[in-house]
């Protein structure tokens, strides 16, 4: 089997570390070759709290997924997420020397580049700027610049701030386990990918990933992400909360949540009761499920709130932020019993549960297919994504060389990949690429696009910044 047709998601949560590994068959759907869990118990609320253990978990997880594929792991595509994730929004813009020449990558380029020289708060970074709407000269609402001309070029981003230490953290667990980070994707965009689809994000949606520690939210408009934000409570703390309102240990409470649990307390009757077994030399206890509901329902109800709250701050109530598509919930959490209904109560949108399996292939197993691993196929998703592309486009290079050394008494000369890479996808440097050449690449369907080479670029420039401590 060729390496190259595989990609391996690393999903680092709070309560559970997944390792999956797959490829896309014949039909181009996904095909499931090894999964391996194991308890993450190093990790709170998406923060690496414990390294040797975060270790240890992603080694067993790597070891189940191997065993059951036959495939040794190397790389892993890793998922960023965590209490440390914020976004904020910022207009930015610059002057161009030249207004009678058309815009080109290289001056959206350098309008990215202005932002990530931006000043954050101590001990913060900037992992991730996406632009947004352009203006040029003051006309507004541009979704593609290049080729227009014009003297200012201002456009709105979506930024996304991270914490250095809890970044370079998970890339020290993950290279400490003897993995290579082949790319690095935010989670809620990983679960965007995996459960959403294309016409939702174009209509408005609001994806809500119930984790175990946290619970991350992404607001999609236009087919771009609008907004996101990471709630620090999760699946854990209701769970937390039975453990105390029951008098029970973690343990039994969990089950309680996932055998029993209902976020809608009006279903169940007062004198419906549950029966778990005592410890070592008691009784057992018996639990009112009504009472159960009820502590489940005012937890739930204050993590829906917290969602409603941001989706308020989006301004979704203005006639171009409209969210036609309404909410998906997708995470362990949402798996639990009358969550769409109270969303539904809650928020007054339309609601529905994400899951993953309109990209897994037939035959797979059932439990694949649960929201719990949406992230994990959304970061396999993100890994085959770009190495098609790349492929076909190391392919023109080495035809376009051998074409230019074909002449009389050339000496053959052969690119590094390396090389080749950059000639061909730093569109920012105008000596590497003519503008003759710019304009072919922007009529040609299969060449990338810009947004696709703004997010490579910050995929390498991040993996190099967290190569450069480690």
């Amino acid at each position: 089997m060729n390496p190259e047709e595989i990609a391996v998601g690393l999903d680092i949560g709070t309560t559970k570390i997944v390792a999956m590994i797959g490829r896309k068959n014949e039909f181009g759907k996904l095909e499931i070759l090894g999964m391996g869990k194991a308890r993450s118990l190093g990790v709170q609320r998406g923060v690496v709290t414990n390294i040797v253990k975060t270790i240890e978990s992603i080694k067993e997880a790597v070891e189940e997924a191997e065993a059951q594929s036959g495939i040794n792991v190397g790389e892993v595509v890793v998922g960023i997420a965590g209490q440390h994730i914020r976004s904020t929004q910022h207009s930015d813009y610059i002057n161009r020397s030249n207004p009678d020449a058309v815009i080109e990558d290289r001056d959206l380029q350098e309008l990215i580049d202005n932002v990530h020289n931006l000043v954050m708060l101590p001990g913060e970074e900037i992992i991730h700027v996406l632009p947004q709407e352009y203006k040029i000269d003051g006309q507004p609402d541009i979704r593609e610049p290049k080729g227009m001309y014009g003297s200012r070029l201002e456009a709105n981003f979506h930024i996304v701030v991270g914490q250095v230490s809890s970044i370079k953290n998970i890339g020290r667990c993950v290279r400490s386990s003897e993995l290579e980070i082949g790319d690095i994707t935010l989670e809620p965009l990983a679960s965007a990918e995996a459960v959403l689809s294309q016409e939702e994000k174009e209509a408005g949606v609001v994806l809500v990933d119930i984790g175990g520690g946290t619970t991350d939210v992404a607001i999609f408009k236009d087919g771009i992400i609008r907004h996101t934000a990471v709630i620090p409570f999760g699946g854990n703390v209701i769970t937390e909360d039975i453990k105390e309102g029951c008098a029970i240990i973690e343990k039994q409470a969990e089950l309680l949540k996932i055998k029993f649990g209902s976020a809608w307390p009006g279903e169940n009757k007062e004198n419906e009761i549950v029966s778990i077994p005592g410890l070592r030399g008691r009784e057992p206890k018996e639990i009112s499920m009504k009472m159960l509901s009820k502590i489940i329902n005012a937890r739930v109800v204050e993590i829906i709130e917290q969602v409603y709250l941001e989706i308020k701050n989006y301004g979704h109530n203005e006639n171009k932020k409209k969210l036609i598509a309404g909410i998906v919930l997708t995470g362990g959490g949402s798996q639990l019993k009358h969550i769409k209904q109270l969303v539904e109560f809650v928020t007054g949108m339309d609601t529905r549960i994400g899951f993953p399996n309109e990209h897994i292939a037939s035959g797979s197993s059932d439990a694949l297919s649960a929201p719990v691993y949406a992230t994990a196929v959304g970061l396999i998703l993100k890994g085959l994504e770009s190495r098609p592309a790349q492929e076909s486009s190391e392919v023109e290079a080495a035809a376009n060389a051998a074409e230019e050394n074909s002449a009389p008494n050339a000496p053959e000369e052969e690119l590094a990949p390396e090389e080749e890479n950059e000639v061909l996808h730093n569109e920012s440097s105008s000596e590497a690429i003519e503008p003759e050449e710019r304009e072919e690449a922007a009529s040609n369907p299969k060449k990338k696009p810009f947004r696709s080479t703004v997010l490579e670029n910050w995929a390498n420039q991040f993996r190099k910044f967290l190569n450069e401590d480690l």
